[in-house]
């Protein structure tokens, strides 16, 4: 057998080696006639080039071995790629031959085309050379793949860091901001108590004086024995002076602490307004990232894993407010499209829960609230958009609910329900306003006047028990004297012959509530905010709601506004003032999103209690890191005076 020579190792340079295996079936043929010497043997290639291939065969036999040694032949072939649908048919000369074992007649073959349609070598050639690139092209996508993806997680990681250190900041501030409050409270206490014995000590020193000068007058006109009284009178003025000037002292020293005090509350209060914006900025972007972009629906509860999916829909409603306020149209249509287009209704009422990743319903219970809350949604939307497309839906809902109204003008829970709330009336009355002031439909005006009605002659009858829970139910549910504030106004319950102080001073008396709230973090820090009822009727002691408290934060700052237009500026910066106490403590039920695509945004738990009883026929949450969308909605609503219950230019 012929050695290879050294033509045969420079053309065997010029072949692309293949990381696979292609099979090639051939046979020899006369170089004359072309008539065939052999059946169709079979072998294959991995070595390729322009001019021909590198064709490796086992079990050639001796006789087809001596005549490619001899180069007696030329071979017919027909090479199998992928790239083709049919086999790319040639015919190629002899180049050389190198005999790699003898035992099993493995050998490879050198060939030179000799006829081969141009085209198809060429799609041979190209398919080898990025078939030659594509492990090194892959290697350096996957690594640039991997360091994209090691950035971004790096970057997320970063950005969560960054954004549980804003929470973090802002409760440190809080906390600090609550004890320099209470320092200054003390120090205040001490300064009216010091006030109060130098005052004391210059009466007594002033009577003191007065009898001195009246012996000294006598000892004057005659001998007397006076002399003695008034040396002991000037020690005891004399002491009694010397007393008043240590106090003096000590007034002075305790002033410098307050203005200290006062000047490190200011600094404090500043670094908490930029970080309350930041955290507040960081749960409106909370309120966004979960909404899934199938179904326009948002998560109500995060980190609950028996209803991790639920999607209710006065969350959905509050959340359409929340992007209409930012003016984030787009985000707030999509959740409108679903309940237009996509979600099951039962006599035209939605469910009150829907599954966020298929839009399914959750629970198929169609309660009167959420709908109206739905309706109320739409409103404020168009109202702020432009955008009519929806307000036959708000009619809709509108119609469905006036079918519920009794002959007193009261809207029982739903269908076939026999209870009252006055949450619920609250809600359709502020409807039905709205829908009257967008649309003009005397109806509407005419449905809320009969809702306000039913209100009067129902829950405000009762001059110890400002607000009833629902006809004839006297519990105590703070949210019904949030609410109505934000819905009728306190101008309103004046006319009506209700007192809006009353109603306001009732709920702080009987539903605020001041807890020990153990955060994520292992951080006890002490929230004041009210609770879902007067917790002295609840064996599970008070806890606070976010939603609850923000209400009432947002009813003080209307009570603040009414009375500044009312020209009483005391009253006013009283109510303000709650406002912004209340507010800051929620600050200290701000949590860090539990999920990685939460990226640690800012948002509130529902309540300081996980799973505890609301004491009006549902629980909270589980999970002690839950985010609620209605508990941040609501907060964010409060930061910014805006009020859902309410159409406003």
């Amino acid at each position: 057998m012929a050695k290879t020579s050294e033509r045969s190792v420079r053309e065997r340079r010029q072949y692309i080696r293949l990381d696979s295996v292609f099979p090639v079936c051939f046979r020899f043929l006369s170089y004359e006639k072309g008539e065939p010497l052999s059946d169709w043997l079979q072998g294959f290639t991995n070595n390729v080039g322009k001019g021909g291939i590198c064709l490796a065969v086992n079990n050639l036999k001796s006789d087809h071995a001596k005549k490619a040694g001899d180069k007696q032949a030329k071979i017919s072939l027909e090479i199998e790629m992928p790239v083709f649908k049919k086999p790319v048919c040639a015919t190629a000369d002899i180049s050389w031959v190198q005999e790699i074992d003898s035992a099993i007649g493995k050998y490879l073959i050198g060939l030179r085309y000799l006829e081969i349609d141009v085209r198809q070598n060429n799609k041979i050639i190209r398919y080898a050379r990025l078939k030659k690139l594509f492990i090194p092209v892959t290697l350096g996508v996957i690594i640039i793949l991997g360091l994209t993806i090691g950035a971004v997680s790096f970057m997320n990681a970063k950005l969560v860091k960054d954004n549980k250190a804003l929470v973090e900041q802002l409760v440190s501030v809080t906390q600090e901001s609550t004890l320099t409050k209470q320092e200054i409270e003390g120090i205040n206490r001490e300064k009216s108590d010091l006030a109060g014995k130098i005052q004391d000590l210059a009466q007594r020193i002033a009577v003191l004086e007065g009898g001195k000068d009246r012996l000294e007058e006598k000892a004057l006109s005659a001998e007397s024995k006076n002399q003695g009284k008034i040396k002991e009178l000037n020690g005891l003025i004399a002491k009694m002076n010397q007393e008043k000037v240590g106090l003096e002292g000590r007034l002075i020293s305790t002033q410098k602490k307050a203005r200290d005090a006062a000047k490190g509350l200011v600094d404090l209060d500043q670094r908490r307004i930029v970080l309350e914006k930041a955290n507040i900025e960081n749960m409106y972007k909370w309120l966004k990232v979960h909404q899934n972009p199938r179904t326009g629906l948002v998560m109500s509860f995060e980190g609950d894993g028996e209803i991790a999916d639920w999607a209710f829909t006065y969350d959905q409603a509050l959340l359409v407010q929340a992007y209409a306020y930012f003016s984030d149209f787009s985000r707030a249509k999509k959740i409108l499209e679903f309940f237009a287009q996509k979600a099951k209704r039962e006599n035209n009422k939605f469910f009150n829960a829907y599954y966020a990743a298929d839009g399914e319903p959750a629970e198929y219970v169609a309660h009167g609230g959420p709908n109206i809350w739905l309706g109320i949604a739409i409103v404020q939307y168009t109202h702020k958009s432009g955008d009519k497309s929806y307000l036959k839906l708000a009619e809709e809902i509108a119609a469905a609910i006036i079918r519920l109204q009794d002959n007193e003008g009261g809207i029982p829970g739903g269908e076939n329900i026999t209870w009252y709330s006055t949450e619920h009336n609250l809600d359709a009355y502020a409807f039905f306003q709205m829908l009257y002031k967008i649309t003009g439909k005397g109806l509407y005006r005419d449905r809320a006047g009969k809702v306000l009605d039913w209100l009067v002659a129902n829950t405000y009858n009762k001059v110890n028990l400002p607000v009833k829970r629902g006809k004839g139910d006297s519990t105590i549910a703070t949210d019904t004297y949030a609410w109505s504030i934000a819905a009728i106004g306190p101008q309103k319950l004046e006319a009506l012959g209700m007192n809006p102080e009353r109603i306001m001073e009732f709920a702080e008396q009987n539903c605020m509530a001041e807890v020990n709230y153990l955060r994520p973090d292992g951080k006890n820090v002490v929230v004041r905010g009210f609770d879902f009822a007067a917790q002295k009727n609840l064996a599970r002691g008070g806890i606070v709601s976010s939603e609850w408290s923000a209400q009432m934060v947002m009813s003080f700052k209307i009570m603040a506004d009414y009375y500044n237009k009312k020209n009483m500026p005391d009253k006013a910066r009283a109510y303000a003032a709650k406002a912004d106490g209340y507010l800051s403590a929620l600050s200290n039920m701000i949590i860090s999103s539990p999920s990685p695509s939460g990226q640690g945004e800012s948002c509130l738990p529902y309540a300081t209690q996980e799973h505890a009883d609301t004491g009006h026929g549902w629980m909270t949450p589980k999970g002690k890191s839950t985010g609620s969308v209605a508990g941040t909605s609501y907060t964010i609503f409060a930061y910014y005076n805006y009020n859902p219950l309410e159409l406003k230019d």
